[in-house]
């Protein structure tokens, strides 16, 4: 911890020298609101937000929308701040040709807005039209979002130019690590175990191909979906690269992550993922993996699972709940989390680590930071379980107390609600803030009396979804094997004017190697190939850069 505030410290001070003493913290203190003695703002302080069009909460009630709803109204009403909110673009591509359009054009900035890539971070901070916020974090963070934010000092790399920070991560936090996903009835049904290692998942995956696991007499089944469509690393769902890491440890595909001497390797070129690509290749020509991985999103290659055509996926935990309409197809369906294989050696496999959702940029104009930390911090009661928050954020949306009993299943409620309007999805944040993901799981498995919203939460998702809440004690017990990306800012020179070439490169021959169009040997050609046509210069530059921050 010591070592993570000096980070931050560091930032800091560098801020200190290069901007001098006279910054944005006293045009902040000049034109804020100001707060009566409840604490509100008064007169009603209106902050203006951006957010991608589908991430709109949806569910609203009669007269209700994104910018009328009880979430915002309880804002006004709590701290005298009105969050008036424009939804711009579908997607995260099209949101971000919407603020491409307002850097370049006469639009104006909304005051707060989530950027999701580097590179767009990078053009905000050359543009001139974002905040630098380095002393407003000094001055107006409160005490227990530093501490927070000092356990992610990775996050402030992409937003730090010149000794200033630009902005803040969203939310920052370990999020949940994937676990292995299985029919288990499929797994009873051929007297098979859940497997541990490459050997064994092949064995598995054949026989849920040939054996016909769900009894119906008929060749309709196989082992494992996948995505192949997102470099073969999902980071959330659908996701393969558990079975790169049996071969290639740490250096998995589209990571970057120290070699043996300390600098940084790009995963996609380390020449364990040839052997894994070989396996691949020969499961995906016996029909035991998904036929049309390559060309199927996360999502859609999961759906495969609920389909009763696929017997294992890898995802996240939440993800056990969204393939629970398995059982209309196949009504005596038993779904199960296991732990990721292992390598050959004993060691686990890995696979990326979330650790925020986009970053948060404010208005070089934005005068009123002050209030957004006042409004940011009670949105983190919810995660604390303090303050006006300590349940949910609102009774009868989130969670409700019938009788003496605090329940968050919206069909228990009084009166039932089959539909509910999420609260946490209404404010300046893309999801309701957490503090550890998959602690509170492990604590309640253990048999820890629930206390805050939280707890109670988790507690009762044990009932209500009991593969899903073990499926994040699993998950909790193999957070270690989750791994960041160790190259965090905009992309370097070099890959500006390469990357995309070398990633369609990479596509192609990694497809290529598995649908059998290509010989595994390929794999060598490739990475030839890719260091001489700028990769070499990439990882110089990668590395540069990461002596400035190791």
């Amino acid at each position: 911890m010591k070592l993570k505030k000096a980070v931050l410290s560091l930032v800091l001070a560098s801020a200190m020298l290069i901007g001098g003493c006279g910054g944005s913290g006293k045009g902040n203190e000049a034109a804020a609101g100001t707060k009566n003695a409840d604490g509100k703002y008064d007169p009603v302080l209106t902050i203006k937000v951006a957010k991608q069009l589908d991430e709109n909460a949806g569910r609203y009630g009669d007269g209700e929308d994104i910018n009328k709803n009880p979430m915002t109204d309880l804002a006004v009403e709590k701290l005298g701040i009105k969050m008036e909110t424009t939804l711009l673009g579908g997607d995260a591509p099209n949101y971000d040709t919407k603020l491409r359009l307002a850097l370049t054009g006469s639009e104006e900035l909304p005051d707060v807005f989530p950027v999701y890539g580097t590179q767009m971070i990078a053009d905000m901070i050359e543009s001139g039209r974002v905040k630098d916020i380095t002393e407003d974090i000094e001055k107006y963070m409160p005490e227990r979002m530093k501490e927070i934010y000092e356990q992610f000092p990775q996050t402030y790399y992409p937003l730090t130019k010149d000794g200033k920070i630009y902005g803040i991560a969203c939310a920052p936090c370990l999020t949940e690590g994937q676990v292995m996903i299985m029919r288990q009835d499929w797994l009873d049904a051929l007297g098979l175990k859940a497997p541990t290692n490459m050997d064994e998942f092949e064995a598995v995956i054949k026989a849920f191909t040939e054996d016909d696991p769900d009894g119906n007499g008929q060749d309709d089944t196989y082992g494992f979906a996948y995505s192949g469509n997102d470099i073969y690393n999902t980071g959330w769902v659908a996701d393969p690269v558990s079975l790169f890491s049996a071969y290639s440890g740490k250096h998995y595909p589209g990571s970057w992550q120290e070699d043996e001497n300390g600098e940084l390797m790009y995963g996609s070129i380390h020449e364990g993922n040839k052997e894994a690509l070989a396996r691949l290749a020969e499961w995906h020509a016996n029909g035991w993996i998904f036929q049309e991985a390559a060309a199927t999103g996360a999502w859609d290659a999961m759906m495969q699972f609920t389909e009763g055509k696929a017997g294992i996926f890898i995802g996240r935990p939440w993800s056990i709940g969204s393939v629970a309409d398995v059982t209309s197809v196949a009504p005596d369906a038993v779904i199960k989390a296991y732990p990721n294989i292992l390598q050959d050696n004993g060691d686990p496999t890995y696979q990326a680590a979330q650790i925020n959702d986009g970053w948060l940029m404010f208005n070089k104009d934005f005068a009123n930071m002050e209030a957004f930390f006042t409004y940011y911090d009670w949105l983190y009661d919810y995660a604390f379980g303090t303050g006006d928050f300590k349940y949910g954020y609102l009774e009868g949306y989130d969670y409700d107390i019938v009788g003496d009993e605090v329940v968050f299943d919206s069909k228990l409620f009084d009166p039932p609600v089959t539909d509910p309007f999420m609260p946490g999805k209404s404010t300046v944040l893309k999801n309701t803030p957490a503090l550890k993901s998959t602690q509170t799981f492990a604590d309640i498995a253990s048999g820890k009396t629930p206390e805050t919203g939280a707890e109670l939460s988790v507690a009762a998702g044990f009932v209500t979804a009991p593969e899903m809440s073990e499926g994040y004690v699993v998950a909790h017990e193999h957070m270690d094997e989750l791994l960041p990306n160790l190259f965090n800012t905009e992309p370097t020179d070099t890959m500006k004017k390469n990357w995309e070439q070398l990633q369609t490169m990479e596509k192609q021959i990694y497809t290529n190697i598995v649908y059998g169009k290509e010989p595994v040997d390929a794999f060598d050609k490739f990475v030839e190939d890719w260091l001489a046509q700028g990769g070499e210069q990439i990882t110089k530059e990668v590395n540069e850069w990461y002596k400035t921050v190791k």
